[in-house]
């Protein structure tokens, strides 16, 4: 008896004779004709045209299928089909190296036919995809599955055009013809398993901004509200929608609204094709359940729906049309779900009736990957199995290659509704110009952009507040310390104390900015890799967000210590001296807003931030004057932000020919002789006087403001010049964001790093696992391969069940000998051995994956549950960026941090010997 019935049983229903009636009926029509049927999908798939209701030119709002009546279906084709054929991706691994090398036995698994060309004595090379040969089409849910490592992600990523081209060899195609990059990402949208979202923002919020981003300039506001309002009934998020996604400090949605929440914000302008990877990975059964029906109805509207999945449940098993079975990079199984018991009874290995038939066929998968031979036998019976179901497929069923090619495909997709991002559906144009890149253009993106920072930040009074407060307390300190100055020589002395203070304090606290796009990477990354908007708009509306929070911080600062100091200038000289603290403020957010753009974490940023702005202090005058400065350094005067701000505030202050800062009286102030009596001083001044032939009185100024500039090395730029350079040393690194945005955030995977555990000595009870460690870094895209003899085995846990070396309660293990784990997550990863002494006795390993901001990412407390088909990742899910959520198969390549490392390192060897 199924577990679903059995369920129904105990609840008592009186319907569980007609669902197991329906059921069977089901299942009895695949079995008759299990190689004519259509797919579940098919059957369920409501045929025709979805007919819009035009106002003018306006693109019609998509409406909503209901699915809730039967309809016959038609016998027409299947407007798309996505095939791809013998995909291959391979990365280079180290050889365990062992003495004697050719003695050695391999290790189980491991093919030891013909050597691949490029391999060597050192490397070989380790098949992620190998040969895999598949179609996807409209209407139906097509389901990835396999252990951890077994190529799903890779999979997902490969025909989702997120691995580099030249890396991956294979075709694919839709409709026969193939896609072209462009035009991907128009019709498609990936889902990432995480929930990358705003956490201040309602849902209602979140997809009226997706809206707005995907959805073209000439489609009414109103239609855009219509088309949310729909999106969010077919998502089940009715009573949520007023609710905010929430974070760690603020309560909202739970996690399966947010993964619908997720999903909503990829198909707000209705794709034809739709990836996700494990969408079900964390949730409960009943969340990962509606997870799944909601992508039913997705595909039942008329998109191909393609997502990997761990583990899944009897009810999700029957929403799936299609199956995909992967071990090691190769297909051991494609078809559908009604079939598998067929395919495994012909295998040799029936299912029982008794037995969850995704959780039978991967445990089989499991066991035969630990048998010598591998799951090469399988291997080879599926492609019997699929040739001898393609020749005895209806010559009747023809596919949308032999109906519809690609334009008339999209167009007539155009005309029932989807792709709603401004399309065209005149097929005389080429499939590529039918979709534009961009749905908005520039300056609608950069209002939309920044409408949605201030509505997120605006909610979170709390973080303004602080930075306000932080300006405010400096401020009041500065005032106190130097309250109204004097024009004497010890005035002097303060006053450029203050300056030189006041404007490094305003570089400082910038560094708050650096967390900024440090927690909004990954959103900005699914975001662009799908054209929802430029770069170059992201970088101008970050830029104008920021300005009202620095011009009302500069203000404060300026009007609490202007006055107070007792600085000169009057109200002009108020203005002046509160724009060039703006502009320090400007170029100082700027400086650290590109920081963030190189740098993977902020510790290191904070790192780099304070060295770089101690240094700029150092050389920008007060404390060695330039003249002093050695030539080979002299670069780094002219190069230090503080510099500038600093000699026009100077200017600014002694700028004025009329104003005596030393008198002849004041001479001797700060000598021996400043406290000898004055008649004293007023003798000596005339002697200097009659040696010196210049008549020096106790009144005579001595020292100007101008002289004062001069003894400072103040005289080759005016004060406006210097507030004119400070602005555009804003915009300079403003740019540099931009290219480190176009240049360093790619969302492709390239070439990874891969290491074989232990090295040498492998994964045994004799290695020592932790100096193994030292000084490795992970990211996203390596690659642990575990190599190991048959009295060890590899699990992946909790932290809870690594620290206590439970190998009872694993989240994936394997006992192959030779088990591969792709690091696609960012956060804490835990590995032990299966034999708990072993693990006891120090056989467990702990790494690390770097994520966008340094922090790991927490560990859950419990261990998936079988029903719900969720696979709990050692990352737990949060939606407050601030904890980086995991971004499968991404990897985060910054080309610009290894150079401004370097770069420090120098400074930090060298900066003694000034």
């Amino acid at each position: 008896m199924s577990r679903i019935v059995a369920e129904n049983m105990l609840q008592g229903g009186e319907n569980v004779q007609f669902y197991d009636q329906r059921v069977q009926q089901a299942m009895e029509m695949s079995q008759a004709s299990a190689y004519t049927s259509p797919t579940l999908g098919q059957m369920l798939k409501r045929v025709g045209d979805v007919r819009k209701e035009v106002t003018g030119d306006e693109t019609p709002v998509h409406r909503i299928l209901d699915m809730s009546d039967t309809q016959s279906i038609s016998s027409h084709s299947l407007p798309f089909v996505l095939s791809f054929n013998n995909l291959t991706y391979s990365v280079k691994v180290r050889r365990k190296m062992t003495f004697p090398a050719m003695l050695r036995r391999p290790a189980a698994g491991v093919s030891t036919g013909d050597p691949v060309p490029g391999e060597n004595l050192f490397t070989r090379t380790k098949f992620l995809l190998n040969n895999i040969s598949g179609e996807a089409r409209d209407g139906e849910i097509v389901a990835v599955l396999g252990a951890s490592g077994s190529g799903k992600s890779t999979l997902i990523d490969a025909l989702a055009n997120r691995i580099a081209k030249e890396s991956l060899k294979g075709t694919i195609t839709l409709n026969g013809e193939p896609l072209d990059s462009r035009l991907l990402k128009v019709i498609s949208a990936y889902v990432m398993q995480d929930d990358l979202l705003y956490p201040m923002l309602t849902v209602e919020e979140t997809l009226m901004f997706a809206a707005e981003f995907r959805l073209p300039r000439n489609l009414s506001n109103s239609k855009k509200k219509m088309r949310v309002q729909a999106l969010i009934d077919q998502l089940g998020l009715r009573n949520a929608a007023k609710t905010i996604i929430g974070d760690e400090g603020h309560r909202g949605v739970s996690g399966g609204e947010r993964r619908r929440v997720s999903i909503g914000i990829d198909i707000i302008h209705d794709p034809i094709i739709l990836f996700l990877d494990e969408p079900t990975s964390g949730l409960d059964s009943t969340s990962a359940y509606m997870v799944v029906k909601v992508l039913q109805r997705i595909a039942q509207s008329g998109s191909i729906v393609i997502m990997s999945i761990h583990q899944p449940s009897y009810r999700i098993l029957g929403l799936l049309d299609r199956m995909l079975f992967l071990s090691r990079g190769q297909t051991v199984y494609s078809g559908s779900p009604m079939n598998l018991p067929h395919f495994f009874a012909d295998f040799g290995h029936p299912i029982p009736d008794s037995e969850n038939r995704t959780e039978f066929a991967l445990d089989l998968i499991r066991e035969l990957e630990g048998s010598p031979g591998g799951t090469k036998s399988l291997v080879e019976f599926n492609k019997t199995w699929e040739n001898t179901k393609r020749s005895n497929e209806n010559s009747e069923m023809l596919t949308p290659t032999h109906g519809l090619t690609l334009k008339e495909a999209i167009s007539a997709s155009i005309s029932r509704g989807k792709l709603v991002s401004g399309t065209t559906s005149d097929i005389h144009t080429s499939p590529a110009s039918m979709v534009p890149t961009y749905a908005n253009p520039f300056w609608i993106e950069m209002v939309v952009l920044s409408k949605r920072s201030f509505t997120n930040s605006w909610r979170v009074p709390e973080l303004f507040g602080i930075r306000l407060g932080a300006i405010v307390v400096t401020g009041f300190i500065l005032a106190t310390m130097f309250w109204q100055l004097d024009d004497s020589p010890k005035g002097v002395q303060e006053r450029l104390g203050f300056f030189a203070f006041a404007m490094s304090t305003t570089f400082y606290t910038c560094a708050d900015a650096l967390p900024v796009f440090l927690q909004e990477r990954y959103i900005f990354m699914r975001e662009t890799a799908y054209n929802a908007y430029r770069r170059s708009s992201y970088c101008l509306s970050h830029a104008l967000v920021s300005l009202p929070a620095l011009i009302f911080l500069s203000f404060a600062f300026a009007a609490i210590t202007f006055w107070a100091v007792g600085l000169e200038g009057g109200f002009l000289g108020f203005l002046f001296y509160f724009a060039i603290i703006l502009a320090s403020f400007w170029a100082g957010n700027s400086f650290v807003t590109f920081l963030s753009g190189v740098v993977p974490s902020v510790m290191l940023g904070y790192t780099i931030v304070v060295a770089i702005l101690a240094y700029f202090l150092l050389f920008s005058g007060f404390f060695i004057n330039r003249d002093r400065i050695p030539p080979y350094w002299i670069w780094f005067h002219y190069l230090s932000l503080v510099k500038y701000p600093y000699e026009a505030v100077l200017q600014n202050e002694f700028d004025d020919p009329t104003k005596c800062f030393v008198k002849g009286i004041q001479l001797f102030d700060n000598s021996p002789l400043g406290n000898v009596p004055n008649a004293l001083k007023e003798k000596l001044l005339s002697t200097m006087s009659n040696t010196l032939n210049v008549k020096i009185t106790s009144s005579t100024c001595v020292t100007t403001g101008a002289d004062i500039l001069v003894q400072q090395g103040i005289t080759d730029l005016s004060k406006w010049n210097c507030l004119w350079i400070t602005i555009a040393w804003g915009f300079f690194f403003r740019v540099l964001f931009y290219f480190s945005l176009l240049l360093g955030s790619k969302n492709k995977r390239s070439s990874a790093t891969n290491y074989i555990v232990g090295d040498n000595s492998g994964w045994d009870i004799s290695t020592d696992l932790d100096t193994w460690l030292l000084g490795k870094k992970f990211k996203i895209g390596d690659v642990l391969v575990f190599q190991y003899s048959s009295l060890h085995s590899v699990s992946e846990v909790t932290k809870e069940n690594f620290m206590g070396c439970n190998t009872s309660n694993v989240l994936d293990s394997s006992k192959n000998g030779n088990t591969t784990f792709i690091l696609t997550k960012p956060g804490d990863r835990y590995f032990v051995c299966g034999n708990r002494l072993h693990c006891l006795g120090g056989m467990k390993l702990h790494v690390n994956v770097e994520n966008a901001d340094g922090a790991a990412v927490r560990s859950p407390a419990a261990a998936p549950s079988p029903e719900g088909g969720a696979s709990f990742s050692p990352s737990s899910k949060s939606n407050n960026p601030s904890f980086v959520p995991n971004f499968a198969s991404s990897n985060i390549h910054v080309r610009l941090d290894s150079m401004i490392l370097v770069i420090l390192g120098l400074l930090l060897f060298t900066i003694p010997l000034v």
